[in-house]
């Protein structure tokens, strides 16, 4: 957790400090909430909507959505309507060349980032975007809809899913809330995902695994012909389509948990996550962070339980060293000559 937190704080754009900050903001989000060791509320100040802590999906929508709205909305755009007749929907061979490279990247990122507690979709996306805008010979162009930017990570993203079944179905350990909501739903209905599940519950093992190639294919063959519907929101002027976009996110948020508070705490972020572009802060490491915190805060506590304190039990396995040994490489990177000026060398985003 702390090695996959520290690769996406240093395949972030710009200041290394002010990710590290980012990610440190995170962590501190992550404690909001009962303690999962004593069951005390931390952070809470005296308000119950926090005692569960502070949702992901206000805190992602305000980040991203109202944030660029609140971006847009202060740049006067002439934009012309839409007119021409939209045409070659199918990647070129050029798209599939460029595209090749971040489906493949993607994949594996994803599919690992699925299988690890805590990764899932979102993560991989976010990791396989820094990784792809890192690797490009043009990172200025992302942002603008370029292919390498989208394939990548989409393809961490689909292959997040279908890693996250594995704990599940071979260990019976979900990865992540969604997957814990299907072990729950499974358990309901007299499953049980673990080892024997293919030996005692072969129809619905393999019908699992069948039905993510048959869902593909539906969405290949749903998607494609309603892309031409999608793109008709191009003809919609900003001063329709940014309160629609509020509107949408209004709607998401609330519907999560029914909470007006969820509401609240997305456009609080969404005031921040407009400050954060304007002062060229990137907000994916706070997202990871947020996801992570609590687990590696658990990990973290139970350890040193086992360990009655020591912290050389962090030390004493193979794996566990290589990991902090690589982030704090990682983080001292940028001091080294090389390195750091190799770094620095990589264009900035523009901040408005």
């Amino acid at each position: 957790m702390v090695l996959g937190l520290t690769i996406l704080i240093y395949l972030a754009q710009g200041s290394m400090p002010k990710a590290l900050i980012m990610a440190a903001f995170g962590l501190v989000l992550g404690l909001v909430g009962l303690d999962s060791i004593n069951a005390r509320p931390r952070f809470t100040f005296g308000k119950m909507e926090l005692i569960d802590g502070v949702g992901l999906v206000p805190i992602v929508m305000g980040l991203f959505g109202i944030s660029e709205v609140l971006l847009n909305i202060e740049q006067v755009v002439q934009r012309d309507i839409l007119k021409a007749r939209v045409k070659g929907l199918l990647p070129t061979t050029k798209d599939w060349k460029d595209a090749t490279g971040p489906i493949a990247r993607g994949s594996l990122l994803g599919f690992f980032l699925g299988i690890l507690p805590g990764g899932g979709a979102v993560i991989s996306s976010f990791i396989s975007y820094a990784v792809e805008k890192r690797l490009s010979k043009h990172p200025e162009r992302f942002g603008t809809g370029t292919i390498e930017g989208v394939a990548g990570p989409e393809s961490a993203n689909n292959a997040a899913t279908g890693g996250a079944f594995i704990p599940l179905m071979t260990l019976g350990i979900p990865p992540n809330v969604i997957m814990a909501m299907l072990l729950g739903a499974l358990m309901i209905h007299g499953v049980t995902p673990g080892p024997l599940m293919m030996k005692q519950n072969p129809g619905v093992f393999w019908g699992v695994i069948v039905s993510m190639y048959i869902g593909n294919i539906m969405l290949l063959i749903l998607n494609l012909p309603l892309i031409t519907i999608w793109v008709q929101v191009l003809k919609v002027p900003y001063k329709i389509l940014f309160p629609l976009i509020l509107l949408f996110c209004l709607i998401g948020v609330y519907t999560v948990m029914n909470s007006v508070f969820d509401i609240y705490i997305m456009l609080i972020f969404g005031v921040m996550g407009y400050l954060m572009k304007k002062f060229g802060y990137e907000g994916a490491p706070l997202v990871l962070a947020f996801v992570l915190g609590p687990l590696m805060e658990n990990n973290l506590r139970k350890s040193l339980i086992i360990s009655q304190g020591d912290f050389s039990i962090f030390f004493v396995r193979p794996l566990a060293a290589a990991s902090l040994i690589i982030a704090i490489f990682l983080l001292i990177s940028p001091l080294i000559p090389g390195l750091g000026k190799k770094r620095r060398a990589i264009p900035k985003g523009e901040v408005s």
